[in-house]
């Protein structure tokens, strides 16, 4: 698959993906209510035998117009690029969206994007979705510039989940900050999923005997502090179960950084400086302070035995979840 980024998308698209099927958003977490959008785009391209390709917008406009505030992104670029790519889009376009681009007119974005560099044969996005300066367009705005310049519209509805809520990227926000990675699964289809290069650390897990392979996420990361049941991915691809800690490490420091540190289980490498992913499976504690470093071991031990447990009786949630979680 194809990742068209900020300078690339000067230059003029390739001819065998041009006319195709575009879907259109930010897709933060391609959550199931994404996914409702991306399959019809998928499917419109199967049936009519031409590329699907998908417009996202990079960085997140939220963190242009506050960038004091930056948004949680669920999935970063390259983690959203691959999950589009395990669901079978032909190329991702990550137009770069700055306070320039924004003042653009609905109209400009339609006729130099979507008509010009694209040649858009089919436009696939949410019922609410609204661009250029001010919003101006909105899905009316869009139909009639679909039946000006040539190219179809298709507007999907809201996605609701099977208890009828509206599936958000902001509502799973609220989950992972209460750490019910359980609930979150559900509504993204697959496990909420991390990916950071693995650095080098204080090596106290080695001493006690649990080595961890230790991340730093963003500091806009929202996730609850806690003991969680994962599944990590190496650089190369392999799996491994294991138990993650993430937090801020109370017992051995005073207002550390918050670290992603995970304990593999039955293994033993180098892991420093590789690009590695890790998906929670299961929320087991909150971070806890121990009074010493004996009761510490005893209850890493004791996490351990649970995460086990827990992950030897996971099944896949679909398709997408196979592929990103489970080979």
């Amino acid at each position: 698959m194809t990742v068209f980024h900020r300078n690339e998308t000067r230059e003029p698209l390739p001819p065998h993906l041009k006319g195709g099927v575009i879907a259109i958003g930010n897709f933060d977490g391609v959550h199931r209510g994404h996914q409702s959008v991306l399959s019809r785009a998928l499917e419109i391209s199967k049936t009519r035998g031409i590329p699907a390709l998908v417009l996202t917008f990079e960085p997140h406009p939220r963190t242009v117009f506050r960038p004091q505030t930056p948004v949680f992104r669920l999935t970063p670029a390259p983690l959203k690029a691959r999950i589009l790519e395990t669901l079978g889009f032909s190329a991702v376009i990550e137009y770069p969206f700055d306070y320039e681009f924004s003042q653009r007119s609905a109209d400009d974005f339609i006729h130099s994007i979507l008509k010009d560099w694209l040649g858009a044969s089919e436009v696939v996005t949410g019922f609410d979705f609204h661009f250029g300066r001010g919003r101006e367009g909105g899905p009316a705005f869009l139909m009639n510039a679909g039946h000006t310049y040539g190219f179809g519209v298709t507007l999907i509805d809201a996605f609701r989940d099977e208890n009828a809520d509206v599936v958000s990227s902001s509502h799973i926000r609220a989950l992972l900050k209460e750490g019910n990675v359980s609930e979150v699964a559900g509504m993204l289809g697959y496990r909420y999923t991390v990916e950071a290069e693995v650095i080098d650390g204080e090596k106290l897990g080695r001493q006690l005997g649990f080595p961890t392979a230790n991340m730093r996420l963003p500091p806009e990361v929202d996730l609850a502090a806690g003991i969680y049941a994962v599944r990590f991915r190496r650089q190369d691809g392999t799996l491994h179960d294991a138990v993650a800690s993430y937090g801020r490490r109370p017992t051995v420091t005073e207002n550390g950084a918050p670290l992603l540190e995970t304990y593999l289980f039955d293994f033993s490498g180098d892991l420093y400086g590789q690009l590695c992913s890790v998906s929670f499976f299961g929320y087991l504690r909150p971070e806890l302070k121990f009074d010493g470093l004996d009761p510490l071991v005893a209850q890493i031990k004791r996490d351990e035995e649970e995460a086990r447990a827990l992950l030897a009786g996971v099944k896949p949630l679909g398709t997408l979840d196979q592929k990103l979680c489970f080979s």
